[in-house]
Order: C-alpha cells, then structure tokens, then sequence
C-alpha cells in the first residue's frame, strides 16, 4: 500500500488549500450574516453561490465521483480515486457547513448522484443526475422512519403499491436530510413494494419522487442537539399520502432497493469519515492556538500537563484514523467496495467516536467559548456525535464486523 500523494492529488491539495484560506473560511462568518437577514432561514446565503461559482473555475467540481462509476470524469468531476479524493475530503471536513456545498461534494447529495449514476436509467440521469451534477438542485434521500428501529432496512413501512403504469407511496418518514432546502426538487424515497416477500432483503425497492407531487409534504425541520443544519437543507419529517409517480421513476428493479441501499452507504461512510478527521484537525489547531494565548493558574494552559495530554493523545489518534481510512480507500479502489466491507464498518465504529472525544477535549479547553456560537467546536461535535447514528448505528456495524470475525472459527 503506498498512500504518497500523485501529482494530480498534489495539484488539486494546493489547490483547495488555498481556497479555504482565501475563500471559504473568511466565508463563515459572512454566511451567517447573511443567513439572519435571509426571509427563510432554508435559502442559501449568497456567499454560498459565490463559493460555488469559485470553485468550478478553479476545478474544485464534483471531486467525489470516482472512476468507479462510469461516468467521463473529465465532463462531471476529477475523475480522481478514493484515495486520491481522501486527502481532498479531509480538508473540507474542516469548514462542513460550507466547504463540501462549495464544492458539490456535500451529502446527500453526492450519495444520490453515485446512485443514480450506477443505477438510474438514461432518462432518470438525464432529468435529475444532469442536474445536481451542476449543482442546479438539491436532493434528498428518504429512508429513516420514526415508528420502526430503521438501523434494520427489513423494517421499513413505507409502501410502493403498483397501481397499472404507477406506483401509489404511503409512509412517514423523519430526519430526511436535504428535504427541508427550497432547491430541494427530488426525492428517493425506500419502501416495500413486495411486503409478504419470502426473502426479507428482497421486499423493499427505490424510487423517485419530484417534490412537487401531489400528497408529498414536508412537515417539519427535525434538530440534532438543537442544531438545524441550514447549510445542508435540515433534516425533516416527510409524509407521503397516496403519491403517485408513474412506473418509469422505480431505480433498478422491484426488490433491488436493499443491495443498492447498501451500495449507496458504503462511499458514503468512507466520505463521512474522510470529512470527520479534517473536523478533528480543525479541533486540534483550535487548542492549540488556544493553550498557546490563554493563561490559568500562573502559566500557560499549554504548559499544563493535561493539556498536554489532550493534545498528544489526540494527534497519536488522528495518525492512527488517517491510516485506516487510507487503506479502506485503496482497498475499495483495488478489491471493491465488498472487499474493503471489514474496513468500511471499522471506520465507521472508529472515527466519529474518536472524533467526538477530541472536540469534547476541545470544548473543555475553550470553557464557556466551547459551547458558544463564537467558536465552531459545538456544532462539530454534534455533527460528529450524530454519525454514530448515521448510516447505520455502531452497535449494527459492531454486530456485523464480529459475525464476519467469529465465521473464520466456526
């Protein structure tokens, strides 16, 4: 395994490094100017379409989209590798409200689009992947449910009827990332269309759903410890009553809905945990910028050896997580995403975990400016704190990494 920067990854990190320090993270504070003034807290400040403006003529475009899903990589994106993208994806990690949109690197959408690369068919690309490839739309991605544990698919409620050229959808659906942005006009929507099924993982299929249909609604914004997540289109509750979208907006085949689930999540965890170390390093740099100008007791907080503790500790496990995530991206690059399935779920254990304690140890250090708005260490930790849930629990990630263990000695 060799994980030495190419000169294309070379090129591209110089690149967005000088964009963050000169655009996106002066951005931050503008945004949330704007965002106050704005007459809905869901529109986009305008920063953020300038952002996105400077990032396309700079190359910094749909940086996601890997030669593994078979579109022209010098028409939609880099064309880069998972390994090559890794190193770009740390460095958004470290402004996520605004660096990944920027870039149209920001989830759900980069999910949606892999999707529909993969999946959809000439038509579906055409209508929705063209779009939200130039950054024209937003998407969303309706799974989650509040009255079934959604962390097993096999629950899932929402029913996918056939009724003669349509598909009739009825079902409930919360914390839907995306949904709650008025760019929002797509949404792929889970559910059963084969509910007595003999196979349990052979019940459940994938289909499109425009936001303007008749019966969709958009109920509510759901908050994660009190956050909101504007940036990313919010987090909603969705109720679908008696949608009808004609037979043409299923993806794949009836009953294909739970492979392609699990071929939509496993980039998307990778791309969560590339992004979660660049918040780590963020969190790093703030403390120590912090034990260097603050003084307690007679002394610098950085001459306090718990600080020093917090620091090393933290540093030992941002090398570590780095080196895990690496090879789980050349691993994906080389065997696939079912080779590299060991390391998909230990990363996804791993990193928000250990992410989370550093920006805890973070916060700490700041005190009362930890916690404030004045800092961007709280909402880090939500976000990070919030990926132990997302995509799957840690408890269904440990569940299934044991069981592959275990089968070696039975």
């Amino acid at each position: 395994m060799d994980f030495a920067f190419d000169a294309r990854t070379e090129e591209l990190r110089g690149e967005l490094l000088a964009f963050m320090d000169e655009h996106v993270y002066p951005a931050e504070a503008v945004a949330e100017e704007q965002r106050a003034a704005l007459a809905s807290p869901w529109d986009t400040p305008p920063v953020v379409e300038e952002l996105k403006a400077e990032a396309r003529r700079r190359g910094l475009w749909n940086l996601f989209l890997t030669n593994q899903h078979g579109l022209p990589g010098e028409e939609y994106g880099a064309g880069l590798t998972n390994l090559r993208y890794a190193p770009l994806a740390e460095i958004t990690g470290r402004s996520p409200q605004l660096a990944p949109t920027a870039l149209n690197c920001a989830a759900p959408d980069t999910g949606n689009m892999e999707l529909l690369a993969q999946f959809g068919t000439e038509e579906q690309r055409k209508r929705w992947l063209e779009p939200l490839l130039a950054g024209d739309i937003r998407s969303a991605f309706a799974m989650t449910e509040p009255e079934v544990a959604s962390s097993d698919a096999t629950n899932i409620g929402t029913r996918i009827e056939r009724d003669g050229a349509d598909y009739v959808i009825t079902g409930r659906k919360w914390y839907i990332s995306g949904a709650m942005s008025p760019a929002c006009e797509i949404f792929i929507v889970m559910g059963k269309t084969d509910p007595e099924g003999a196979d349990p993982r052979r019940q459940q299929s994938m289909i499109l759903v425009p936001r303007d249909t008749p019966g969709l609604t958009v109920r509510r914004a759901m908050r994660v410890y009190g956050y909101e997540d504007h940036y990313h289109g919010g987090h909603a509750e969705v109720v679908l009553d008696g949608v009808r979208v004609p037979a043409t907006h299923l993806i794949g085949e009836e009953g294909g809905g739970f492979a392609i689930a699990q071929a939509r999540l496993g980039p998307g965890r990778i791309h969560h945990c590339m992004r979660l170390i660049g918040m780590a390093e963020r969190a790093i740099e703030l403390m120590c910028r912090r034990a260097v100008s603050r003084t307690a007791f007679g002394k610098p907080l950085g001459q306090q050896g718990v600080v020093q503790e917090w620091i090393a500790d933290s540093r030992v496990a941002v090398e570590q997580l780095r080196l895990l995530v690496l090879k789980t991206a050349w691993l994906m690059d080389t065997v696939g995403n079912r080779g590299a399935h060991t390391e998909i779920q230990a990363i996804k254990i791993a990193t928000p975990r250990t992410v989370a304690g550093i920006l805890d140890k973070a916060v700490q250090l700041h005190g009362a400016g930890g916690v404030s708005q004045d800092f961007p260490l709280a909402e880090l930790w939500a976000a990070a704190r919030t990926l132990r849930l997302a995509d799957g629990p840690d408890e269904v990630h440990q569940r299934s990494l044991a069981r592959r263990e275990l089968r070696r000695y039975a």
